[in-house]
């Protein structure tokens, strides 16, 4: 680790309070893990663990580690940062950084592409600096305890109201929010959190307030007959078109349990470069309720595999060619994301947490 320096937890604070705008922070944590609170500023550097054992041997770059920060990797490869700060949860030193880990595939991508660049460890990681100075961290909103399905059951019968309906939207990401058809006709609740658009992933649920926000329907049943995953990017895109207007999208079917849960699942995996399960985990910490049913956890999954799929290509070839960007993987991305066959899958054991499909909207309740 001859190319890593170490800095101090008081000497990054001076940074941060003095000269921030030439510091890069990169949080080498997962994306759960740099959600539930990071250092403010930092950009999250993640590889999913496909991408980081196909690593072996070779170096990523920067449009790998970084992808969908665009404006970070121009300013990088521009020498417009004179210090990048890597950070995980709580490595000490230099010295005790493993050779397989996001630490090392971030700083190895970095030495390649950033040559101008003096690339820090930041010592004791997150937790210590988080002890010392928590006023320069960013921690998430508290979020409602996981309850079971029996008691959230036990509960609602006891108040008269769908178990489906308790509560308000949940934010996903600071433009992104997932809930059922009741919240999507109240608008007052839309004023509230902001919302300017509604993604309606349903067949039958209207469209209360046509001229005072932005409408866009995925007229999609909950069934295992229905192709969900060939909606995955149009929705994707209609999202990220909220988002570059700096609005917020309110994405909702009749319940918020499975078609709308469903589609804000493949939009962190495709544009937070997560796994299926760390996104479900990420989802269900803010909307417990949440159940896809068993054809969309498959093409979820599919997706999934198409995704990784399409990552390791884009490493292999900036590995044999490093003037290669990203965008080549483009038309392969739209075509193989686009199914042209029914889905037909079996689930691995291994793969499907029993946990995911803890309430089928298949066998227990409709219209989810």
């Amino acid at each position: 680790m001859e190319e890593l320096c170490e800095m101090d937890c008081t000497v990054l604070k001076r940074l941060l309070k003095d000269d921030s705008a030439k510091c890069l922070l990169l949080d080498c944590r997962s994306f759960l893990a740099f959600s539930a609170g990071h250092i403010r500023g930092a950009v999250n550097a993640r590889c999913n663990t496909i991408v980081r054992r196909r690593a072996k041997g070779s170096v990523l770059s920067l449009d790998q580690i970084l992808a969908g920060d665009e404006e970070v990797r121009v300013r990088l490869r521009s020498g417009m940062y004179s210090a990048a700060v890597l950070y995980d949860e709580r490595t000490p030193d230099s010295e005790t950084v493993k050779e397989d880990s996001t630490l090392t595939l971030v700083l190895h991508a970095l030495c390649r592409d950033s040559s101008d660049t003096r690339i820090y460890l930041l010592k004791g990681g997150y937790d210590r600096f988080f002890t010392e100075y928590p006023e320069f961290c960013l921690k998430a909103k508290s979020l409602p305890s996981l309850i079971s399905q029996s008691s959230i059951d036990s509960a609602c019968s006891s108040c008269g109201t769908p178990h489906n309906d308790q509560g308000g939207p949940v934010e996903i990401l600071p433009f992104l929010y997932l809930g059922s058809a009741l919240h999507a006709s109240k608008k007052e609740v839309l004023d509230s959190i902001g919302i300017s658009a509604l993604l309606n992933v349903s067949a039958d649920c209207p469209n209360h307030f046509e001229g005072a926000y932005q409408y866009k329907c995925i007229p999609v049943e909950d069934n295992h007959k229905e192709d969900i995953s060939s909606w995955f990017l149009e929705a994707i895109e209609f999202i990220d078109s909220v988002r570059d207007s700096s609005g917020r999208v309110l994405v909702h079917c009749q319940a918020g349990i499975s078609r709308s849960a469903t589609i804000c699942l493949a939009y962190l995996m495709k544009r937070k470069r997560v796994r299926l399960d760390e996104a479900f985990e990420f989802v269900r910490r803010r909307r417990s309720i949440i159940s896809p049913n068993f054809s969309f956890m498959g093409q979820l999954l599919q997706f999934e595999s198409q995704l990784l799929a399409t990552s390791c290509a884009a490493e292999a070839a900036a590995t044999a060619s490093p003037l290669l960007g990203p965008k080549t993987t483009t038309t392969a991305t739209s075509t193989a994301a686009t199914p042209t066959s029914p889905f037909i899958f079996n689930f691995p054991v291994s793969v499907v947490n029993p946990a995911y499909l803890h309430h089928s909207p298949i066998t227990t309740s409709p219209g989810c």
